[in-house]
Parts: C-alpha cells; sequence; structure tokens
C-alpha cells in the first residue's frame, strides 16, 4: 500500500455496500481469527492483519482506540505500517493506539529509502520507533520494490540491505523483508541475491493469478525457502474488482486468505469494515481446491489484461516519493 491507496470513492462507504452485497455474515462473536506461523520465525500472526495506511485515515482517536480493541480481542494481532504513510501519521497514530499492548501485538513498519542509502535508513527507523513509541520492530521491511533498478540499489555497497542487518543485529528489529506491488520478476531478482529475508509481502488475489502473477512466481518460491508470505490488495487496493462487479468483497478476501501466505493485510479505516472482514476471517474456513479454481474462471475475462489490478499496471498505486527518489513524474503531472 502506498499513499495513493485511498483515492477513488470511500473504503468506508463502498466496501460496506460490498461486503453487504456480497452476503458477509458476522461469525459468532467468540470465534477466534486464527493464528499461522510466521516463516520460521517462531512468530504466530493472525490470518488477517491491519494495514497501516488506512488505519492513519481514522481522524477519531476514540473510534481508532475501539478499532484496535474489538481486533485485538477477535484475535487480531498483526499490525502493518510505513515510515512515508501519512506523512508519518500513521505511525504516530498506530503508537498511541497501541501503547500498552505492544506485548500483544506483532508490528511491522517500513523503511522508505527509494534508492537512498544506509544511513537514510537508519534515520527513517529511529523516526519509526519513535513514532510508533517502541523500542523494537518485530518486522522491518524495505517499502514499495516497484522498479526494474531498485534491486541493484538496495543491494549496492552502504545500501538499504545493509541497514537490516544492522537493525537486526542491534535488536532493533526481529525479522526483515521487503514489499512491492508492480511485478513477480522484480520479487524474484531481490531473492536472487542471496539475501536471508524472513518475509515479503505481496499482492495476492484472484485476479493476480491469472496477469502477472505473485500466486504463480513468488509465493512457490518464498514456500521453498521458508520465507513468510504477506499478502495484500485482496481487493484490488481501492476495490476495483468489486466495484466492476467481478467478484463480492467476501469472496475476494476468503480467496487471498485461502492461499499458503502467514496474513492477509487488509486496509480497513472504521470498525464497521473491520467487523465486515471479520465476518470472513473469525473461525476462517479456506475455499478448497475447487472452489479457487471456480473463483479464478469467474473472473477470468476481468483479469485477463490487469484492468482491476491498477496497482501494477498504472502509477495510480506508486507512491509519490517513491517517484521523485527515481527521477520520475509524479501521478499528478502525467497526462491523463
Amino acid at each position: 500500500m502506498n499513499q495513493s491507496e485511498n483515492g477513488g470513492i470511500s473504503r468506508r462507504t463502498f466496501v460496506g455496500a460490498a461486503a453487504a452485497a456480497g452476503g458477509v455474515v458476522m461469525a459468532a462473536n467468540d470465534a477466534q481469527v486464527p493464528h499461522r506461523p510466521l516463516g520460521k520465525s517462531g512468530i504466530q500472526v493472525s490470518a488477517l492483519g491491519v494495514g497501516g495506511f488506512h488505519l492513519g485515515t481514522i481522524q477519531d482517536e476514540q473510534e481508532g482506540d475501539r478499532f484496535v480493541n474489538a481486533a485485538l480481542d477477535a484475535g487480531v494481532n498483526f499490525f502493518d505500517n510505513a515510515w512515508e504513510y501519512h506523512d508519518g501519521r500513521s505511525e504516530e497514530l498506530a503508537g498511541k493506539l497501541l501503547k500498552g499492548k505492544r506485548d500483544r501485538v506483532v508490528l511491522m513498519t517500513k523503511v522508505c529509502t527509494h534508492g537512498r542509502d544506509k544511513n537514510i535508513a537508519m534515520k527513517m527507523l529511529e523516526d519509526s520507533l519513535r513514532r510508533l513509541q517502541t523500542d523494537h520492530l518485530d518486522v522491518w521491511q524495505i517499502h514499495e520494490v516497484i522498479y526494474y533498478n531498485d534491486p541493484e540499489l538496495i543491494f549496492r555497497p552502504s545500501g538499504a540491505a545493509e541497514a537490516l542487518l544492522q537493525a537486526k543485529k542491534e535488536g532493533k528489529t526481529r525479522l526483515v523483508g521487503f514489499t512491492g506491488h508492480k511485478d513477480p520478476h522484480i520479487h524474484l531478482q531481490m531473492l536472487s541475491k542471496g539475501f536471508e529475508f524472513d518475509t515479503v509481502q505481496m499482492p495476492l488475489n484472484p485476479f493476480d493469478a491469472q496477469f502477472r502473477s505473485f500466486e504463480q512466481h513468488v509465493l512457490p518460491e518464498l514456500q521453498k525457502r521458508g520465507i513468510a508470505p504477506l499478502g495484500m490488495k485482496s481487493m484490488g487496493g481501492s476495490g476495483e474488482m468489486i466495484r466492476k462487479g467481478a467478484i463480492t468483497a467476501a469472496d475476494a478476501l476468503r480467496y487471498a486468505m485461502s492461499l499458503p501466505v502467514a496474513v492477509t493485510i487488509s486496509g480497513m479505516d472504521s470498525i464497521g469494515v473491520l467487523y465486515q472482514n471479520l465476518g470472513v476471517a473469525r473461525g476462517f474456513k479456506p475455499m478448497t481446491t475447487e472452489e479457487m479454481r471456480r473463483v479464478r474462471e469467474q473472473v477470468r475475462m476481468y483479469a485477463a489484461d490487469g484492468r482491476v489490478e491498477l496497482f501494477k499496471t498504472t502509477v495510480k498505486y506508486d507512491g509519490k516519493v517513491g517517484r521523485e527518489q527515481h527521477g520520475y513524474q509524479s501521478p499528478e503531472e502525467l497526462p491523463l
């Protein structure tokens, strides 16, 4: 996710209507979201995780507090974030909302060097720790690895990869990884470097399975290496998949959570959206192989050209800072 992910119609309005249309039924209140191993780390994480970008859009801190308590009470313990989300507000809000609850949470944030060096990465880490009001992270990832020269920049001498190693050595993070949403071949290039990543985050949904597929190309490699896969964009980023009528919100989320991933990170900007997702996640029952095949067949026409995976085919979900650091125009400066 990135700072442009909340564009378009209100997610609160859209996902609420879409989930209702998809027949999401709340499970019993005492059902818990199941936990899964986070790769080889020995850490257990909830199958559903809280996306940091959308958390940062909650303006009322009392609502934010109710949101966090409801998530934790349901068994959700994975909280995502990134240094640049809302210019730091997402991390600052998470720090306030998780104060006194840190031991109940698997906390992740992401470093946003976008090709800059180790020293900048370490400065960003200190910013993140201060904002999040903690002395260590559970997972620290390189954010938005989406350009073809990113692996070269990250692994150059004094690049961001060295910052991951230093942070882990100093005990400022338990695990390290990277994230990106553009092209599975960039992920494979990162993995070819021989670096011992603990986690890798990527878009996973039934449309991805048939177009520039992370499910087909990256997920098997992670399983082979024992690296924890983290899924995101189960509904397309801003719900393009559901808005086109190709799939219901419930089926999209259930498909993503049925894949062999540690956690599916979902953008949720209100308690209402949280409850809708909990309707799928509490006491989660994975789709069968045949059910997943039928879903992929159902969306095949929409999946073929990436029209609802705009994070792959357009710059809509490319972060502004990342484009600036690579010398590219911002999305607003590009022709329509």
